[in-house]
């Protein structure tokens, strides 16, 4: 066995000293920190406690009779186990006994006692900038209401407070803080709600001087009293919509060539909206007036025209695949005449020249854009007349072919509708009478070039029947060119110029009609306004006795809702 020198024994025992007060040096510095720990979360032994006095703090002076003790701190968090009573010496973050106030310069020892909470409201309030100088005098403890931990809750924007009232109240102006707009249309119909639909009717009352009572070729000066009632009925349907105008006129004679004629009618659209872009279109109508004494079928020694009454009735399909277009429509047109009377206080039934017309149409379009869609459409259908044989023993009743192209506009409020042009026959039943064969216009566009202006073009084509032997019958066609100008609010003008041509197929006459209008309109409120209208017109034919010029003048009151 080696032997241990002396000098080796002192390293070692040297070496021993070190690691022994290394151990002790490294208690006592975790031993503070663990007390903290132990304190937060559960009861500390007295050894533990008189250690952390006599190594973390100085010695203070004891507490006198007078101080008031510390209110014991009471945790918020449930379960969470209060301090004893002595754990404010013990916490890490007090200020030592001989500390100075660094805003007062007082020593911290002069201040009254106080709570962890206490402190750190004096801590936020140094940082704001807004720390006041602490009261002298002992704090009053703290009550369990007045111990709060954590974020305190403020009240919502629309809680309750306490709002000035009474006349000597300010009045607060509006949120929006804007002046509300002005009334696009101050003197537009209002209309009256009527279940699902907004009716808006309306009436208008005057005098009409003109030189020429009934447009005929023979026709005398005359003064008239003049009303005529209008109604538009729109619906207020999510999916579909409906719409019914209906119109009606008086005319008598206060003075000058006796008239007396009463003409009206009603037309009604239905459209029904369904899945994948299919549509539903209906139409019923009906119209009634004197017959124009520029009919092509002259009645000669006649007292009364007879009365027109014409019913009509479509139903159609509509269907969109990507960009086609695809329709079908069915329509059926009855015209009804009622018995002339003639000058020697007789009748002339008219009942050979009632007739309905049954048609189909199938139509074929292809949208190039979303404003552009043109289209192609044939027609097929047959006129039957109520009587098989006409007065003059000819067979009336025909088939109808047709066929025309054009194309549909939408360009939103600014320009819309459709315009075409095609040809159309009808072969009678009778080979003694001549086909009827022409072309055919039809246009119904809207224009809008500016605000307040509305420019409108109308067209159509008609072929008309005959009662003259051998004759039959003629191609009429109509042209109506408008435009409606809002030059102020409550000022309204109107321009109109209208053209029809007569072609006869089983001679060359012809004839040509002529007009021009001119009206103003000034309200005087949304509900009431004065109206005056100017009116032109000139009838030439080729055929003797036709030939006619009217000119009057309307002034009226016109009253709407």
């Amino acid at each position: 066995m080696a032997q241990i020198r002396p000098e080796q024994r002192k390293h070692d025992a040297g070496l021993r000293v070190l690691l022994a007060t290394a151990s002790v040096a490294t208690l006592l510095c975790v031993l503070p920190l663990h007390a903290q720990e132990v304190g937060l979360r559960g009861a500390v032994s007295d050894d533990i406690n008189n250690s952390l006095l006599l190594n973390k703090r100085r010695p203070t002076a004891p507490q006198t009779a007078t101080q008031e003790q510390s209110p014991i701190y009471q945790p918020i968090s449930p379960g969470a186990v209060p301090e004893p009573a002595d754990a404010d010496a013990t916490d890490l973050f007090s200020e030592p006994p001989n500390a100075e106030d660094a805003t007062t310069g007082t020593p911290t020892s002069a201040r009254p006692p106080t709570t962890a909470r206490q402190r750190a409201k004096e801590a936020r309030e140094k940082l704001a900038g807004t720390t006041e100088v602490p009261d002298a005098r002992p704090a009053a403890p703290e009550t369990d209401d007045e111990l709060t931990t954590g974020t305190v809750r403020q009240d919502t924007v629309d809680s309750e407070t306490e709002v000035e009232s009474g006349p000597e109240a300010e009045r607060q102006r509006a949120i929006e803080g804007r002046r509300p707009l002005p009334d696009q249309n101050p003197f537009e119909p209002t209309g009256i709600r009527f279940g699902t639909f907004v009716l808006k009717p309306s009436l208008e009352q005057g005098v009409t001087a003109t030189s020429n009572a009934d447009s005929s070729s023979d026709g005398k000066s005359a003064v008239l009293s003049e009303t005529t009632l209008r109604l538009n009925a729109a619906s207020d349907w999510e999916n579909h919509s409906a719409t019914i105008d209906a119109y009606g006129n008086y005319r008598k004679s206060i003075s000058g060539q006796e008239v007396k004629d009463l003409s009206g009618g009603i037309d009604g659209r239905l459209q029904l909206d369904f899945a994948d872009d299919l549509r539903a279109l209906a139409r019923l109508g009906y119209n009634m007036r004197p017959e124009s004494t520029s009919s092509p079928v002259v009645i000669s020694g006649t007292a009364e025209r007879p009365t027109l009454h014409s019913l009509n009735g479509s139903l159609g399909v509509e269907k969109d695949v990507g960009k086609f277009r695809f329709g079908i429509t069915g329509e059926a047109v009855n015209e009804s005449y009622s018995d002339a009377e003639l000058t020697d206080g007789t009748t002339l039934s008219q009942e050979d020249r009632n007739s309905t017309l049954y048609s189909g149409k199938v139509r074929v379009g292809y949208e190039v854009s979303p404003a552009l869609t043109p289209f192609g459409e044939i027609e097929f259908g047959r006129r039957v007349y109520d009587l098989r044989f006409d007065t003059a023993g000819f067979e009336r009743s025909s088939k109808r072919t047709g066929a025309r192209a054009g194309v549909e506009i939408d360009m939103g409020e600014k320009f819309g509708g459709e315009v075409s042009a095609g040809w159309i026959s009808e072969d009678f039943d009778d080979d003694r009478l001549k086909t009827v064969s022409a072309a055919t216009i039809a246009a119904d566009l809207k224009w809008s070039p500016m605000r307040g202006t509305i420019v409108g073009l109308t067209g159509e084509t008609f072929v008309e029947g005959s009662t003259t032997a051998g004759d039959s019958g003629s191609v009429l066609y109509n042209g109506r060119l408008s435009v409606e100008r809002q030059i102020r609010s409550n000022l309204t003008a109107f321009l109109a110029g209208g053209v029809g041509y007569r072609d006869y197929a089983s001679s060359n006459n012809h004839e040509l009609r002529l007009s021009a209008e001119a009206g103003l309109t000034w309200w005087l409120n949304r509900y009431a306004g004065l109206t005056g209208k100017l009116r032109h017109e000139t009838f030439d034919s080729t055929l003797p006795s036709r030939d006619s010029k009217t000119n009057s003048v309307f002034v009226g009151l016109k009253i709407q809702r």
